[in-house]
């Protein structure tokens, strides 16, 4: 049995995964990338060989993804995250034709074919507006844990409009908005709708077509998914794996070259 493995290196968080020659996930593994890099990338993917439990793992392949790919030094190529997260939400979700990952630092918007190839994308790399990071500005201003945001967001009644379009200046209009007696519950449900605009904005600058795939760290909020799906007026294809995405593809990618790398007596052997 032929294993590959994807190291999504993100700026947040770093994923690793472990997929077989039937292309089925038999590992995973996630830790905060933090500020070495390269100890990230190793960690996660220590830690993803250590969960795969009973199985005796051999890697063959394994090919880096995300903003740190090229930190993954034990990898044996790099493929970008955009053709990863194309790859990876096809491989999960067939129905895909476009995707829209949102990460710490970017979102992107992608259009795919029935391959998971790239027909088309585009992303907010030159401002965290609409981002995960725009979340992370929200929730230390108003004192809430990260994890919390999508749930306390969605007990909101009479939502606020968050005008500002600068992460920077993201926290002193929560803080306004709190000081003008305003709920937080309100103020958080403002925040996930603005930056659900956002996200729209770039799908539209694709096109947006059937089915929509929703992945990166932020598919774990779900007043993020529910303020998306009102705003396209569509619903999201979501998985426990969408976290993954990126290593999803990753791997994929990895197991493509080792099964082109053999000879053709050996595939035949290999499906028998």
């Amino acid at each position: 049995m032929a294993y590959a493995a994807g190291v999504d290196v993100g700026s947040t968080q770093t994923k690793a995964v472990i997929i077989d020659e039937n292309r089925k996930i038999v590992s995973r593994s996630l830790i905060d990338t933090g500020a070495n890099v390269i100890h990230a990338a190793q960690h996660a993917y220590d830690l993803a060989l250590d969960n795969a439990g009973q199985r005796e793992v051999e890697v063959e392949y394994i090919i880096g993804t995300g903003y740190g790919r090229y930190r993954v030094t034990f990898g044996n190529a790099q493929v970008t995250e955009i053709s990863c997260h194309g790859r990876g939400a096809v491989h999960l979700f067939p129905g895909t034709r476009t995707v829209v990952d949102m990460g710490g630092q970017d979102t992107k918007a992608i259009k795919v074919n029935d391959t998971g190839e790239i027909v088309d994308f585009c992303m907010n790399d030159k401002c965290a507006a609409g981002t995960g990071r725009f979340l992370g500005a929200a929730a230390a201003a108003l004192d809430i844990p990260l994890n919390d945001l999508g749930d306390t967001a969605l007990r909101y009644t009479k939502p606020v409009r968050i005008s500002t379009t600068c992460t920077v200046f993201a926290e002193s209009e929560v803080l306004s908005w709190l000081g003008k007696g305003k709920k937080i519950e309100d103020i958080l449900w403002g925040v996930h709708q603005s930056i659900a605009s956002r996200s729209a904005g770039l799908l539209r600058r694709v096109g947006i077509e059937d089915q929509v795939t929703f992945t990166g760290g932020v598919t774990r909020n779900v007043a993020m998914v529910r303020a998306i799906e009102e705003r396209l007026e569509t619903k999201l294809n979501i998985s426990e794996d969408s976290h993954y995405m990126g290593a999803v593809g990753a791997a994929l990618f990895a197991l493509d070259r080792i099964l082109s790398s053999r000879s053709p007596r050996d595939s035949v052997e290999a499906k028998a």
